[in-house]
This record gives C-alpha cells, structure tokens and sequence, in this order.
C-alpha cells in the first residue's frame, strides 16, 4: 500500500468491519451462545443478573439479531396483514387503526393492502399474496364471494370479514367476523317508522352485486316495513354506483321532482347519508322537518354534520379485537374449530332524525 493510503494499481483501500454476531455477543459476555438466544428470544430460563449482561454487552457492541433466520426456525414472521376494498373509507381506515392497535398487543406487526375490489387483487389475497411474507390475513372482500375465497384458500392462515353468504346449509370452514346487517337495518327502519314517518326510501341498493354488505341492510329495510304492515315501492330502493357522498347525492338529486313522495331515508353508510343531506338542503329540503336521515358506520363527519346524522354504529373495535384474535389463534395453533362471530352494533339517535310533530 502507498502512503496515500491507495493500492499498487492506484484503488482505494477498502476496510471491511465484520457486525458482531451471537457468539461476540456470548464471549464478551462470559456466557454460552446458547444463553445469548435465550435473552434474545425470550426463551428459556436465564437469571435476571445474566440476562442484564448480555442486554448491555448487546447494546455495547449494537448486536442485530438474524431476524430472516430466527423467523425461519420459528416458522413465523410475527407480521399479519389486512386487505380491506378501500382504505380511504371512514369505516376501513378506522378498521385498520384497531386492527393494528390489537395486534400490537399481540406482539404483530400488520401490512395494509386495498383491492378496491379488483377482482384479481382479490384472488392473489385469497391466495395467501402468493408468498411467504406474512403469517395471516385479516381479508374483507367485496367483489369475491366467501365461497370463492374458500376455494382459493391455501395454507396462510385467514379470518374473513362482512356479511356475506357462505356455505347455504353446510359446515363453517373459515373463521369468520361480522355485525348483523339484516337486525340493524331493521332497528334503522323501525326507529324512523317510530318518529311517526311511514312513506320511507332505502339509499344504497346494489342489483347487481347481490353479495355486498348493502344487500342485507336493504333485506333488514324491506323486512321491517312489510313487518309494520307497510308497501314496499321498488322505486324508493334507489342504486347507487358506490358508497360515496357523491353517489349518495346523485342518487337524490335523480329523484327530487318525487322528493315529495317520502319522509325517511334509511342509508348504506354514512357517506350516502351526508352526499344525499347535501343534496336536499340544496333544493330546499329540510332535514329532519321533511325528510328524516339515517346512515350507517358512526363516522367522524356524520358526528359533526349540520344537523348529526344518526347513524348504526358497528363495535369496529371489538371486529379488529375478534378478527385478530381469531387469526393468532391459527397462527400460533391455539384455537378450534372456525367460529362464526357477530359482533354487536347500536343505534345513535341525533338530529337528522328528529321525531316529526
């Protein structure tokens, strides 16, 4: 080497500094290496004494555990992920808050995929993301039937979300999280029919997509009315392209030379909800004097429109909490038999659907 630090052929001189490994860790240390992957890996039996030295030799030399290596021992990643058709949705974003939030509690990481309910992003989440990345998958689909998704299956572990058929009459084979739609759609209904309107609309009809989560609230609806002894009228079912506040606008503005005709709007969610207050306020509707709203999701916005929408109010909370529970329970081989769980829902009364009179 030359005095300028360079080689004979002029290159400069490369230092290579080897990063500490388990058994640096162990000799430094004074112990075996073995004792060192016990501290690392919380396994075993080690004095608090012992494992505060090896902790500060681990910090003095800044140790970095193989993780690829431990995970393949393990044969976990302690990484789930959750694939949800939107994630700028009020409802699926809150959803991914609490699902990462219990998950930690759990020692796991979560990655967040969005479909948008592509039919081929859907099959690759079924799929198990065609990789070995994570150990489990919280997955709720909109275009792929629970059906579908069971065929697709492989071996990574799966909790599915949302009221969706499954299996007519046979045996649950996949662990499943859902609010009854049908119930809350009927406690909607009854709740408006309570505050003395009886000519109502359902916003949020999906012909062509029977298997969405708007098709039994919709069922909930028109069950409730012809229970209450009530007409049902196809053209107060009003479709609607997606779950958007644009959309749900859309959806009235189309009808308000018959806006007269009804007194309630029962809503899909909560962003139909506030595109069609919008839109009533706008032609000189009044909400709840001539028309009474209710949505669906307890969204932040819903909270704090003018007048509050009163809205069902899924436990998204206690989703993330049974869908994450039930998925470790897979991950880590400490569960049964696939469990159907519904989660509960409640009702909030504010001022969009005031009692008329």
């Amino acid at each position: 080497m030359d005095d300028d630090g360079t080689t004979s052929t002029g290159s400069p001189a490369v230092t290579t500094t080897k990063p500490p490994g388990v058994k640096d860790v162990a000799a430094a240390a004074g112990v075996s290496w073995k004792t060192v992957s016990n501290v690392v890996n919380g396994t075993g039996r080690v004095g608090a004494a012992t494992r505060g030295r090896v902790e500060r030799v681990i910090a003095d030399l800044g140790y970095r555990p193989n993780l690829a290596g431990r995970q393949l021992r393990q044969g976990r990643t302690g990484i789930l992920a959750l694939a949800v058709p939107q994630i700028d949705s009020p409802y699926f974003s809150t959803l991914a808050h609490e699902t990462i939030e219990v998950a930690a509690a759990r020692g796991y990481r979560v990655l967040i995929d969005e479909t948008r309910g592509v039919p081929e992003a859907e099959r690759l989440v079924a799929r198990g993301f065609d990789v070995r990345l994570i150990d489990g998958i919280v997955f709720s689909p909109l275009d792929l039937s629970l059906d579908d998704v069971d065929e697709l299956r492989g071996s990574t572990p799966m909790v599915l979300l949302g009221e969706r058929p499954w299996h007519p009459g046979g045996a649950l084979t996949t662990d499943h999280v859902s609010i009854d739609n049908v119930a809350a759609a009927r406690e909607a209904t009854r709740h408006l029919l309570g505050t003395g309107r009886r000519r109502l609309a359902f916003l949020g009809a999906e012909p062509d997509v029977p298997e969405r989560s708007g098709a039994p609230r919709q069922r909930g609806f028109v069950e409730e009315l012809r229970a209450a002894g009530l007409e049902v009228r196809p053209p107060w079912l009003l479709p609607v392209a997606d779950y958007s506040r644009r959309s749900g606008a859309r959806a009235v503005e189309d009808v308000l030379p018959r806006a007269g005709e009804i007194d309630g709007l029962v809503c899909g969610n909560d962003l139909l909800a506030l595109g069609a207050m919008h839109a009533l306020r706008t032609n000189g509707v009044r909400v709840p004097e001539d028309v009474g709203v209710v949505g669906w999701d307890n969204t932040e916005d819903g909270r704090y429109a003018n007048p509050g929408l009163t809205t069902i109010a899924p436990d998204v909370r206690g989703v993330a909490e049974a869908a994450v529970g039930r998925l470790v329970a897979q991950v880590e081989r400490t569960g049964g038999a696939p469990e159907d769980v519904v989660v509960p829902h409640r009702l909030l009364v504010r001022e969009s659907s005031r009692r008329q009179g």
